[in-house]
């Protein structure tokens, strides 16, 4: 029996299957994925609440007359800025200069009776101790003289009411502020506390109100100032929704007493300067309430985190050029920067562009930007600057 084709065959079979099976390894073996990637570092985060609120003028009043009348003269222009006791309108004064005379001539006659009944009690009297007159007669002008004194005092009542109502004629600012629109022109009746005349708004200082979800309150309550009472102490920075840029500092000032039980919310306000107005009341801003600060944390850039069907997690490059699927915890986030509370190490290299091509074990190759974007990354996993050779 002659076996030497069956051993060609067989030896055939052999390299061809073993040039298969290295086909198929060259097939399997992916080349690396270039991505982007970034060192867990150690840094203080801030813990902040960010919610849109809304200015408000640290006082307003919407100024209405006293007295009814007709407005004589306006003294303000629209949006201009007012002192305390600056004159904005007066109505016409003759009918309460009328009657303040009218009550000064009363006062008059009735000072003259009362002078008279005084000294018919001292004649009375001295005519008494002669016996020239009764007792009786005596107790009747001490009676006219007590009543004489009781109609002087109504007198001089009605005259001090006289003139206040003439001074109500002159309306004033009630405080330093901004005049609104003019809502009355001479020649306008108004009716006492009933006609609008003018808004005043005091915007220097400015107040910024907000709502706050009541689920922070355990943190409200736990942060700095809230347990001394001194609520200034908490740290508010408000911003611009369409400048960001621009941001101020304000001071927390009031903390309501129940929460909103038809939204779940509860209501602060703060403070803010406001020295230059660039705030006006009315309008919308971003509102930044620092809880508290995490000393010393875990921090990755924000696209390093993902979000996952079992949660959050991060892409971990080894050292042997590798990535892992680590689960994280993110406990805050300031700027582009999060903090991770369980799951990461400080030093740990996580990728932060090229995830949606990283399967658990992938290998990978770090883009090299420049010089500083793979300082921080593993060795095997660093990009040669020049191709090697074939």
């Amino acid at each position: 029996m002659n076996f030497f084709p069956i051993a060609l065959i067989l030896a055939g079979t052999y390299v061809l299957a073993a040039c298969s099976d290295s086909a198929s390894e060259k097939k399997l073996a992916a080349p690396p994925v270039p991505v982007t990637a970034a060192q867990a570092t150690e840094r203080d985060i801030p813990v902040s609440l960010q919610v849109v609120g809304r200015a408000e003028a640290f006082a307003s009043v919407i100024l209405k007359s006293r007295v009814d009348g007709q407005v004589a003269e306006v003294f303000f222009t629209e949006g201009q800025h007012v002192k305390r006791g600056d004159l904005l309108i007066r109505l016409d004064p003759a009918d309460f200069s009328a009657r303040l005379r009218q009550a000064q001539a009363a006062v008059a006659r009735d000072e003259s009776l009362a002078a008279k009944t005084r000294s018919d009690t001292a004649r009375y009297l001295a005519l008494k101790d002669r016996n020239f007159v009764s007792a009786e007669k005596v107790n009747e002008t001490r009676t006219n003289e007590s009543a004489a004194a009781a109609n002087l005092r109504a007198s001089k009542a009605a005259a001090e009411m006289a003139r206040l109502q003439l001074s109500y004629a002159a309306i004033r600012a009630p405080f330093d502020g901004v005049v609104g629109a003019r809502l009355v022109f001479a020649g306008s009746s108004v009716k006492i506390n009933d006609t609008p005349l003018a808004v005043v708004n005091r915007v220097r200082p400015l107040l910024v109100s907000f709502s706050v979800p009541e689920k922070f309150l355990p943190r409200l309550k736990t942060a700095p100032g809230s347990v001394t009472g001194n609520l200034g102490d908490m740290k508010v920075e408000v911003s611009l929704p369409q400048d960001k840029s621009q941001r101020f500092g304000a001071k927390l000032r009031f903390l309501d007493n129940a929460v909103d039980s038809a939204t779940g919310t509860i209501l602060m306000k703060a403070e803010l300067p406001n020295d230059d107005e660039r705030l006006t009341p009315g309008q919308f801003l971003n509102v930044t309430l620092l809880l508290q600060t995490l000393a010393k944390a875990v921090a990755v850039p924000d696209e390093a985190v993902q979000q996952g069907a079992t949660g959050q997690f991060v892409f971990v490059v080894k050292n042997d050029g590798r990535v892992d699927v680590r689960p994280v915890e993110t406990t805050a986030s300031d700027g582009n920067m999060t903090a991770i509370g369980n799951g990461l190490h400080v030093g740990e290299t996580v990728v932060t562009d090229g995830q949606l091509r990283l399967t658990p074990g992938a290998r990978v190759i770090v883009k090299k930007a420049d010089a500083s974007d793979v300082s921080d990354v593993p060795d095997a996993a660093k990009a040669p600057d020049k191709p090697a050779n074939p």
